[in-house]
């Protein structure tokens, strides 16, 4: 059976496991270890699919497809992790048509990792598109690539691929204006093509019954959901409360109790081996489609891990869930809580992104008058738009506009925004808020799942789509706050004036990408609790 079957086959839970890669050749010394866990994770009965990081930290390690193409070839399903931070989208399409030809489809899309030290330093880390965007061209392959060059007689048109999509999303975050945009770009990775979801790493029972309630209610249920369940130990814990890892973090409590335990004795390892099968015990029971377990190395961790987690009775899953809530102090949640599980209560929720909210520190008067401006000069057929558009078309550059409206906009947007000058400006798409300047990853899309407490994982500075999500929030229209995407920044427009390709029709403005959607799987409906295997 497939992946794509067993995930929407109402019978039994999955189990995939994580495999991270090596750095060096299958034949080093050092690739031993992966190798021999990589043949022992094909081999074993549990495991539904072996899924392989993609240089995880931004680290230079060996392409996932190595290691993939072995565990494929033993006769297990592999899921292959493919993000945007080292590959442009020319290099992203190629991986992926190597991918498919090695028989390689289930794929796991991500912005990626800000790049890690490699050769002489750190590397420069890529970014062309995001997760949003890579979902998009694995959903056009999918759906046959159209590649007729312009001028063509013909219509050129690829062969279908058959990529099974995943995307990632975390609400393990610490505010609102991180929580929000968080699941709201989870839906347009839904709406783009993603077939199944994997939550980040956590440690809140709560913010886990959050996500599938969110999902259900706004019409996601039926989405294969996956929940991360990764083995601790206290050096890890201490990594992951310094939250250098981008993206997770947890509660200093939990961080004490893990400093307590001594892994290299029998019981302090037992301690995180059981955390880890009452939190599959805790999916299991609210109606996750299966768990992915990372933070092991060694099969026989594994077989502890499942054989602690059989043994628990089929209803003991509640007391865990009460058991394991370790939030943090004045972290935000979407529902407020049931006092009888200690869970999200569905029919209490602490947000409405219908209500207009109060003005904050980033709802500034630069923001009101860009608005005003954008509505004055850009709206098609209103104010200046036609003016601006025969100006643009007499002028003796039509790229650049008129000289001294160039100089204008330069000047203007280099002071207000910190404009790079890319020529396809998302200043409308974010609130106004220019994602080159302000955004580690020109996240065009929303939010990376990176952020600190609100604060870009690579600089200190808050996070643009926290900032844009309260700005939309105080318009009212904080729902809609993604309705652009999917975008896909047109880097031949770089240097020239994005007011003149607004008006003449060559941006994303003027050319919203149309999402094709591969055929998707077979929902399941009304699912209950799901049975052991």
């Amino acid at each position: 059976m497939t992946l794509p079957e067993k995930f929407n086959d109402p019978q039994g839970f999955l189990l995939g496991v994580e495999l991270v890669s090596t750095r060096g050749t299958m034949v080093e010394t050092r690739a031993a270890k992966s190798v021999a866990f990589a043949e022992a994770l094909a081999a074993h009965d549990d495991i539904d699919w072996v899924s392989i990081t993609d240089n995880a930290g931004g680290n230079p390690q060996l392409a996932p497809g190595a290691l993939g193409d072995l565990i494929r070839a033993a006769g297990r399903e592999v899921v292959i992790h493919l993000s945007c931070k080292d590959f442009n989208r020319n290099a992203l399409e190629s991986e992926a048509w190597h991918l498919a030809s090695l028989g390689l489809h289930n794929l796991l899309a991500l912005s990626g990792d800000y790049s890690g030290r490699g050769i002489h330093g750190g590397a420069k880390p890529v970014f062309d598109i995001d997760s949003v965007g890579l979902l998009t061209l694995l959903a056009q392959m999918n759906s046959g690539m159209d590649v007729t060059r312009p001028g063509a007689k013909n219509n050129a048109r690829l062969g279908a691929t058959q990529f099974n999509t995943g995307c990632v999303v975390t609400n393990f975050k610490l505010r609102e204006n991180e929580v929000i945009p968080q699941l709201l770009k989870l839906e347009k990775k839904l709406e783009c093509g993603a077939r199944w979801i994997v939550n980040q790493i956590g440690y809140d029972s709560r913010k886990i019954h959050e996500l599938i309630v969110w999902l259900r209610q706004r019409g996601w249920g039926d989405v294969p959901l996956i929940g991360n369940v990764y083995v601790l130990n206290p050096r890890v814990a201490k990594l992951f409360r310094t939250q250098k890892i981008p993206g997770v973090v947890i509660s200093d409590e939990l961080a004490a109790l893990c400093e307590k335990q001594d892994s290299t004795t029998d019981r302090g390892k037992a301690f995180f081996l059981e955390l880890a099968a009452k939190q599959i015990a805790i999916f299991r029971g609210l109606g996750y489609r299966g768990s992915y377990l990372g933070g092991v190395h060694r099969i026989e961790d594994v077989d502890r891990v499942l054989e602690i987690e059989r043994a628990f009775d089929p209803d003991d899953w509640k007391q865990f869930a009460r058991e394991i809530q370790f939030s943090r102090p004045e972290e935000y949640f979407c529902y407020e809580q049931d006092e009888a599980t200690g869970l999200a209560d569905p029919e209490r929720a602490r947000f409405d992104l219908s209500v207009a909210g109060p003005a904050t520190d980033n709802v500034t008067y630069s923001y009101r008058f860009s608005k005003f401006i954008h509505g004055l000069m850009f709206e098609d057929g209103k104010g200046i738009w036609n003016t601006g558009k025969k100006l643009t078309a007499k002028a003796k550059d039509p790229m650049q506009g008129p000289g001294w409206m160039r100089t204008i906009e330069h000047a203007s947007k280099a002071a207000m925004f910190g404009c790079k000058d890319c020529g396809d400006c998302s200043l409308p798409d974010i609130e106004f808020l220019c994602p080159e300047s302000a955004c580690a990853k020109n996240q065009r899309n929303g939010p990376c799942g990176g952020t600190r407490d609100g604060l870009c994982e690579v600089d200190d500075f808050e996070c643009i789509w926290s900032r844009a999500y309260d700005r939309a929030k105080h318009a009212g229209h904080a729902a809609q706050l993604l309705d652009h995407a999917p975008v896909m920044q047109d880097q031949q427009l770089r240097g020239t004036s994005s007011w003149a390709n607004t008006w003449a029709g060559r941006d994303h403005l003027s050319n919203p990408i149309k999402v094709q959607k591969a055929q998707q799987p077979i929902p399941v409906t009304g699912r209950a609790p799901l049975k052991r295997k």
